[in-house]
């Protein structure tokens, strides 16, 4: 059975018990900033289990793309470690329970995929009696094929939250594949006995304190890796020998001319480079792009880890953009997506595959520079600390370094090389935190939801509302009232006040009683439907049950409007510019301006942002109508609209339309037609990141401000270089050529006095032990005219080093050049600048021939020059 019949059956299996199918939700996680990737096939649903947000289907089928990379070292060295993998899940969510979660279970694996029933084993946890009378009794599994485990294994929880009991579906594999051990059994880490299913029962919710209570609606989450079972219908010994990865192994093994079982090592790299390479598709196609930090970072050491390997395998060109391509090809059947984005996906790809060779390229030079210096010093050895920072900022792999370092008879320091590793390693588990899956605050805010109920928002039709205060609280606090000058949160029964949410601001307002007034500056929905305002007393006393009026910043939220209205503009512009492959990566709407996120490569020609700009002003002056749809998901999707963010499965969504133009989901604020945007102006375009570009702009008034402001500076300009406005271009054009004639001039007479510098200092040159050694003080304009002094006093040495300092920008700069006869005499440009340089409060180096460095004090060049006389004796002795 393949792996997508397996997906099929699964699917249709509990389809046919009343659960709705919904697609795999994106790895980027909706909505939740505690962790980087989806990596289990309930994170699209958190909400759901915790309270946060009420789903449209109580019972729901998928089968999730996940990505995890803790283990990520193991991958290809073990049977079943993966960085991404598919999860096919049945959940339910205060409808049915173990009841008809369990017979299910055994009903799908018995009968669908007709796993041999002697070969099956369950675990429960210890103390859950009800599982194993369902086990026993219902399904008929014999008590001593019944194992009942701890809490370790056999409970789930993080954190605050819900939380209850697992059993796990075991199949026995045979003792061929175990440990040999005569206590060889369920719970046994060999490969004997397979886990390929985990019911998990969310029965009960564990506080702050650690106590569990019984929850009132009970849910079910179960998950069975679609590769492991894979692995077990097909009897391959790995989930890589699967068809789900052995395809894409065997396309990598046509590239590079090896093949697939013949080498360990070989084998190894194949694994590795099939596993990464799913997971950088899936995640580039999901959104995230390479970068230094956060998700950005797990793609770029994923997609470095793989390139690496494939130099294993004598790849030295860019390769893994046509791996990815053939990814594409036999994933895109179940996720569509793929193939709809592969053109962005392999651009990415190849994009930061040269950039990585190029880095591999820098590395290289920089192992050259360490070479030469473990040979002047008349070591045999690369430093484990300095084999690590290549592997660690360069990507250089240890096995490349010693294959490098031993053509040149040099060895590596491989236990210094793993105890830096190690200590990395070390640091990263310590800045690794637990995530919770609700925070004290978050408990405490589904507390009070669930006693006050939801807010009901009428923002989108009106500023203004009467509303009863349900709740006053100070410093986590419910409080009866709160005085003027104390700073609280206030919880309504009906609020016109936007709340923070899709890069939008909250609104501002007032909230008015009979004796008080109360600033609000800021609101934000802690849980689904349920608003919170935070403000300031101004005057009175608010009390809990008053009768209040809420009234929004009018002038605020048009301003915001016009701005997010703007934003929907520009992306369809982008699109219509650049091409489809550009998607919104984020944004920020405030009243004073826009910030737009999108994916490109490349940075905008001033051409391409005019176009843009003329694009979203014609759309402004059309007038076209601004319609708000409030509709399913699905039929959102089936308009064409353009979802900004996956994995949102919510009871109904909004469609902004703006013509026939723009179609988009979203909750924010807009206007009722385009042309209330008024103006609009890019004031900015840059990068934001590999891949991540960012267009800043204003609309309506800002775009006045903007011009007065351009106008002004215009007519200061013209000011100072005595011109009309409309003439200040050809007069600076003017200004520059005159200033281009004087710059000629002026290198002309420093290039003079250079070689008048020179002749006068040459004379100065001490003999150390036959060698001709110079240092003085100079006079330079920058670090390049110092660099060249220095080359014309070596060269007029003919033989020996300069040491050469000048005060450049109140700074102190040190330059070093030795002729190549010298540098064999021992003579090392490098370590001697350095040491030089500790005089002035800086450091530096370089290579034997040509160094140079900094300081800060350059009050001490003349102290360092007499030191690098010292510096050169001390080099000869050795």
């Amino acid at each position: 059975m393949t792996g997508s019949e397996i997906r099929e059956k699964f699917l249709k299996f509990f389809e046919e018990r009343g659960h709705q199918i919904l697609p795999s939700a994106s790895l980027i996680p909706h909505n939740d900033p505690s962790i980087l990737w989806t990596a289990a096939g309930m994170v699209p649903f958190k909400p759901f289990f915790t309270g946060q947000a009420t789903p449209e289907f109580k019972r729901v089928t998928t089968c999730q793309k996940c990505l995890r990379t803790p283990d990520i070292d193991e991958v290809g060295k073990t049977a079943r470690h993966h960085t991404f993998f598919e999860m096919l899940g049945n959940f339910s969510f205060g409808d049915y329970f173990k009841e008809e979660a369990i017979p299910w279970a055994w009903e799908f694996v018995t009968e669908v995929l007709k796993l041999p029933k002697e070969k099956l084993w369950i675990t429960i946890y210890k103390d859950d009696d009800e599982a194993f009378e369902i086990w026993n009794k219902k399904v008929g599994i014999p008590e001593e094929k019944i194992v009942r485990m701890g809490k370790d294994t056999n409970f789930w929880e993080i954190g605050v939250g819900p939380c209850g009991p697992c059993s796990e579906i075991y199949i026995d594999l045979g003792e061929e594949r175990g440990c040999g051990s005569p206590d060889c059994a369920v719970g046994c880490d060999c490969d004997r006995f397979l886990e390929i299913w985990n019911l998990v029962f969310i029965q009960f919710f564990r506080d702050e304190e650690g106590n569990y209570s019984p929850l009132k609606n009970k849910g079910i989450d179960t998950g069975m890796g679609l590769e492991r079972v894979a692995s077990v219908l097909q009897n391959v010994p790995t989930n890589f020998d699967t068809d789900l990865l052995r395809d894409i192994m065997e396309y990598t093994s046509s590239l590079v001319k090896v093949k697939y079982g013949d080498n360990k090592e070989v084998d190894l790299a194949l694994k590795v480079i099939a596993d990464h390479t799913r997971a950088i598709t899936f995640a580039i196609g999901d959104g995230a792009l390479p970068s230094n930090e956060g998700r950005g970072y797990v793609i770029r050491r994923l997609l470095r880890r793989a390139v690496r390997f494939g130099r294993v395998l004598g790849m030295e060109d860019t390769f893994l953009y046509k791996v990815a391509g053939a990814v594409i090809d036999k994933m895109s059947d179940a996720y569509p997506e793929l193939k709809e984005k592969q053109d962005h996906i392999l651009k990415i790809i190849r994009i930061e595959e040269e950039r990585f060779l190029e880095t591999l390229s820098q590395g290289t030079e920089i192992l050259n520079q360490l070479m030469d210096e473990a040979k002047a010093a008349g070591k045999t050895e690369i430093s484990g600390e300095d084999a690590f920072r290549l592997y660690d900022t360069y990507g250089f792999p240890l096995e490349l370094t010693k294959e490098i370092a031993g053509e040149q008879g040099l060895n590596v320091d491989e236990d210094g090389f793993t105890k830096s590793l190690e200590e990395q390693r070390q640091r990263a588990r310590e800045a690794r935190q637990e995530t919770e899956y609700l925070s004290e605050r978050g408990a405490m805010y589904k507390a009070l939801r669930e006693e006050y109920g939801e807010t009901t928002f009428v923002g989108y039709g009106r500023l203004t509302a009467e509303a009863n205060v349900l709740a006053v609280i100070k410093d986590n606090l419910q409080e009866l009232s709160a005085e003027a000058g104390e700073e609280v949160e206030i919880i309504l029964d009906v609020t016109p006040c936007y709340p923070e949410s899709g890069g939008q601001v909250a609104d501002h307002a007032f909230i008015t009683a009979k004796d008080c007034r109360v600033e609000i500056y800021s609101a934000f929905k802690p849980v689904e439907n349920f608003i919170v305002h935070r403000g300031k007393i101004i005057s009175g006393v608010l009390r809990r049950h008053d009768k209040v009026k809420v009234e929004v910043d009018a002038g605020r939220r048009k301003e915001t409007a016009r701005n997010h209205s703007a934003t929907h503009l520009v992306h369809k512009a982008l699109k219509e510019v650049l091409g489809e492959h550009v998607n919104q990566a984020g944004s920020l709407v405030e009243p004073d301006r826009l910030r737009f996120d999108f994916t490109h490569y490349t940075s905008l020609s001033p051409e391409e942002i005019q176009k843009v700009e003329d694009i979203v002003n014609d759309v402004v002056l059309a007038n076209l109508p601004v319609e708000v749809i409030e509709t399913t998901l699905s039929k959102a999707k089936s308009m064409g609209a353009m979802a900004l963010f996956d994995g949102k499965y919510g009871q109904s969504v909004r469609v902004v339309k703006m013509g026939d133009f723009s179609l988009e989901l979203c909750g924010g604020t807009h206007v009722t037609s385009t042309s209330e945007i008024g103006l609009f102006k890019i004031v900015s375009e840059s990068s934001v990141g590999s891949g991540l570009r960012r267009i800043e702009a204003v609309t309506g008034r800002g775009v006045l401000k903007y011009l007065a402001a351009a106008e002004e500076q215009l007519n200061q300009i013209a000011g100072l270089v005595k011109a009309s406005p409309h003439e200040t271009v050809k007069k600076v054009h003017a200004l520059q050529g005159k200033v281009k004639e004087m710059e000629n001039e002026l290198e002309k007479l420093r290039n003079k006095l250079s070689k008048q510098q020179v002749a006068g200092i040459i004379n100065q040159a001490r003999d150390i032990n036959g060698i001709k050694v110079l240092a003085a003080v100079v006079e330079a304009k920058d670090m390049d005219s110092l660099r060249s002094i220095a080359d014309i006093m070596r060269d007029k040495l003919g033989s020996g080093i300069v040491v050469l300092g000048a005060q450049i920008d109140e700074k102190a700069n040190l330059v070093a050049a030795a002729t190549k006869d010298v540098v064999e005499r021992g003579i090392h440009s490098g370590r001697a600048v350095k040491e030089v340089a500790k005089i002035v409060g800086g450091g530096g180096g370089g290579r034997p021939d040509m160094a140079q460095a900094g300081g800060k004090d350059p009050s001490k060049l003349q102290e360092a020059m007499d030191k690098a006389y010292k510096v050169i004796e001390e080099q000869l002795k050795n």
